[in-house]
């Protein structure tokens, strides 16, 4: 390889952001190449949804975003839409479906999108550089010297595609904050999304015992709710409404979950008390709440009275409100390691929001999860890297 090799953009990660921002600007005859210190493209895109991809949402919308500026996505995700995205899958004959809540998910493997996407950089000309590290990146009369541990490049535009810090095992690094930062664009507060809560120490022993108990929820925190299923595990509380909550938990904050929506519980426990009077109220819930669960709630009410003859209504109803109010103040969330996407990052004011370029210097753009918008659970976050990245490969 030449000492420096120019090129028109230099595009910095071949996940899902990077490789549509390197068709699109491919696609306008543009030279275009992809770095990337994995030794494969799309890695994250391989493992998602259990390998089957959850590739975007029927019903995504700026609403399903997170943002110091939640108006900021709008643009991007109107300019190139789920259906913009799902049109591709279509015409590639990708074999698809719908679960729960708008999720798109491959027939067969993710390996059919990543498939896709490197097909369609390949026909427009992108050259990728794999199992490639980054060393220095500079700013240049004629644009941006990108030096790698297998030469240099010199680009008229540069973006930034690195995403986030969650799951470090699949190589994910803070590199895309701190190139942010060295061309003097602030950085927000990171954090863990989307990811499994961790018990107390109060609560471990025995709640962790319910390990394997899931049930549907309704859970709340900082005025955000979700109705979704709930997982007890032994380390915590997983499963999709605890995922989604998480996104808005801070340390110390509390989560409340209805452990029975959609259920009379009244009326249920009303019927009881005339059919049984002699059993338990715990008895009587657990037909309508996992029976595990009704016990450790049982458990944690103590040596009170539990029959249902001998429980006033307004006993009964403080038990009942126990469980629509179930309140837990998590110790904290397994981090990085098990997120699913970085909250926070490269703060959006000094982003173009119709190009994800810099509003500090001319050709950089920053795409995907290194900028400050994550998404719900569900599709969103890979349908914020389509656009995102359309946005930027249409401009750069």
């Amino acid at each position: 390889m030449p000492a420096i090799t120019k090129t028109d953009v230099v595009v910095l990660g071949a996940g899902a952001a990077g490789m549509m921002c390197a068709i699109e600007a491919g696609r306008r005859g543009r030279s275009v190449v992809v770095i990337d210190h994995a030794k494969a493209p799309g890695e994250k895109i391989r493992i998602s949804g259990g390998g089957r991809c959850n590739f975007t949402n029927m019903h995504c919308t700026p609403a399903n975003f997170i943002s110091n500026n939640k108006h900021f996505a709008i643009s991007a995700l109107k300019s190139f839409t789920q259906h913009d995205f799902i049109d591709r899958v279509k015409a590639r004959g990708i074999a698809f479906h719908e679960k729960t809540l708008g999720q798109l998910f491959c027939d067969g493997s993710a390996r059919e999108i990543i498939a896709m996407l490197t097909d369609d950089m390949r026909e427009a000309g992108v050259r990728m550089e794999l199992a490639t590290e980054i060393v220095e990146v500079s700013k240049t009369d004629g644009g941006f010297q990108t030096r790698t541990s297998a030469g240099s490049w010199q680009s008229q535009s540069l973006v930034i595609a690195t995403g986030g810090k969650s799951i470090p095992k699949m190589g994910a690094t803070g590199l895309g904050y701190d190139l942010a930062r060295q061309f003097g664009h602030p950085v927000t507060d990171t954090r863990a999304g989307l990811v499994p809560f961790t018990w107390a120490s109060n609560m471990h022993e025995s709640w962790g015992s319910l390990s394997g108990v899931s049930l549907d929820v309704h859970a709340s925190c900082n005025g955000a709710a979700f109705d979704e299923a709930m997982l007890f595990t032994h380390r915590g509380l997983s499963g999709p409404a605890m995922l989604q909550v998480s996104s808005y938990w801070r340390e110390g904050d509390t989560v409340s979950i209805d452990l029975a929506p959609g259920i009379d519980l009244a009326a249920h426990v009303k019927s009881e008390r005339t059919a049984r009077p002699k059993a338990s109220i715990w008895t009587a819930l657990a037909e309508v709440l996992p029976k595990r669960l009704a016990q450790q709630l049982g458990n944690e009410a103590g040596e009170t009275a539990s029959r249902l003859a001998d429980l006033s209504n307004a006993a009964i109803d403080e038990i009942l409100a126990g469980i629509r109010n179930f309140r837990v103040v998590p110790g904290g969330t397994e981090g990085y390691r098990t997120a699913e996407v970085t909250l926070g990052g490269v703060d959006t004011a000094g982003i173009n929001q119709k190009t994800m370029e810099s509003r500090l210097v001319p050709g950089l753009h920053f795409i995907g999860e290194v900028v400050d918008v994550s998404g719900h659970l569900g599709g969103h976050n890979f349908q914020w890297a389509w656009s995102s990245g359309a946005a930027a490969g249409r401009s750069a």
